[in-house]
């Protein structure tokens, strides 16, 4: 046992320090999810399962931009191992450029979308609610791609305190803003699932807003806004950091793809269901947003040691994220299976609803392993720069074998929603099978 802590103490000393802040700023933003969603649920049934379709669509737009932005991470890490500030201002110039033109592509599609909504057959009622929020929605992903930008840049850093601060205060500026527009209170007008929309806006341009004025004023970063200012944005670096970024991007993007289009499976069913599947789905949330955390933390790690060439340091630091991502997932698992009653109690007095949710608990925590796993593995390939294998594991579990599981599962085997929630355990643990068996081929060698 003491061989195991002096092998190990340090890296999960390290990963926790980095990890800590991130977990807390996606914990303020998963809080600000139970929170949009517990609101959105007390207005009406029907709110929320506009709310869920709406989110799981964007779900996707927003994963795909998070991902393009980690193409950033290792080239940030690699150059802070050797103290190159300016070549990081640079870099992080170059990566805003792309992101900002990815985002704008992925808006056109989510534009074009918008007008096929009525064909998807989501009940016919929920359209006048969906059509408002979903253009709000979509008119806040532009702040949202420069802010994963500018996460990228001070999480490489390891300086993952601002982010985390920024994001809390932005959350608590929506959950305001939620409860003035939502309900109409203190003469506000009552815009229900719209109100949302439009407290979501503010709250991601005012937190841009600080996050520049920050970055700007601060002194710590000069020496990083000189790189930036001078740095020249070229077709070939352009091309190099495209080369991180759009397989990162595609591989978690096909991941949230398969929970998009089980949305829509689920919408076939009805309304009842769509709302008790948007409820596990934001109880779910919480336990990726933990071993994200922590695989961001153990990404960036494994992005230092990769810039010297430390491959024993890289191995081991892998381990020890991949230890306390798997303890994480027990550990929230337990939460939901003893509390799940209470918990979905919290989002909707619908007792119909609160029946349905409490059947895909079980469901939900079958794939938990399996989704620790690929988040784990996908994180440390990430962090020695080994992209391209990632995005194509991630299109044979998610996209081949994912989403044909998803609609067997539901429809032909009779399983329904609990059904989805199966499939989902297929594809996940094929990913993290894959994604592991590639990182130890990857660094094979020193030990």
């Amino acid at each position: 046992m003491w061989n195991f802590i002096e092998k190990y103490g340090k890296y999960y000393k390290q990963i926790f320090v980095i990890g800590m802040p991130i977990l807390l700023g996606q914990l303020g933003v998963i809080v600000t999810g139970f929170v949009d969603t517990m609101m959105v649920g007390r207005y009406s049934t029907d709110a929320l399962a506009s709310a869920s379709f709406v989110n799981s669509v964007f779900n996707l737009m927003n994963i795909l931009c998070l991902g393009f932005s980690y193409g950033l991470t290792p080239i940030v890490g690699a150059y802070f191992s050797k103290g190159e500030k300016g070549l990081i201002g640079a870099a992080v110039k170059t990566a805003l450029v792309l992101n900002l033109l990815f985002g704008a592509l992925c808006g056109a599609v989510m534009l074009v979308l918008y007008f096929f909504l009525d064909e998807m057959g989501q009940p016919v009622q929920l359209l006048p609610l969906m059509r408002p929020y979903y253009l709000t929605i979509l008119l806040s992903m532009l702040p949202v791609v420069v802010v994963n930008v500018l996460r990228q840049f001070t999480d490489g850093i390891t300086d993952t305190k601002l982010s985390m601060m920024i994001l809390l205060g932005g959350n608590v500026l929506n959950v305001i803003g939620n409860w003035l527009l939502i309900y109409g209170e203190f003469g506000f007008p009552e815009w229900g699932l719209f109100g949302a929309g439009i407290s979501t806006l503010v709250a991601r341009v005012l937190m841009l807003a600080v996050y520049v004025g920050c970055l700007c004023a601060m002194p710590r970063y000069r020496s990083y806004l000189r790189g930036f200012i001078g740095g020249i944005v070229s077709f070939k670096e352009l091309l190099s950091v495209g080369r991180l970024s759009l397989p990162v991007s595609l591989q978690m993007g096909m991941e949230t793809g398969i929970f998009t289009v089980a949305t829509v499976f689920v919408g076939w069913f009805g309304t009842d269901y769509l709302a008790a599947y948007q409820v596990v789905l934001v109880m779910g949330t919480f336990g990726f947003m933990v071993y994200y955390s922590f695989g961001a933390s153990m990404s960036i790690m494994i992005a230092n040691y990769s810039g010297v060439g430390d491959k024993v340091r890289i191995r081991r630091c892998a381990q020890a994220g991949y230890h306390i991502i798997l303890a994480s997932a027990v550990c929230v698992s337990a939460v939901f299976l003893l509390e799940g009653r209470r918990i979905i109690g919290l989002f909707t007095s619908d007792d119909t609803v609160v029946a349905l949710a409490l059947t895909l608990i079980v469901p939900w925590v079958v794939y938990q392993i399996g989704d620790a796993t690929q988040v784990a593995y996908a994180n440390a390939l990430r962090g020695i720069k080994c992209v391209m294998p990632v995005m194509r594991y991630a299109f044979y579990s998610y996209v081949v074998l994912g989403i044909p599981a998803c609609y067997l599962f539901a429809f032909p085997f009779g399983g329904g929603v609990t059904g989805v929630f199966l499939s989902f355990a297929v594809s996940l643990f094929v990913a993290g099978v894959l994604f592991m068996l590639r990182f130890y081929r990857e660094i094979a060698g020193n030990r």
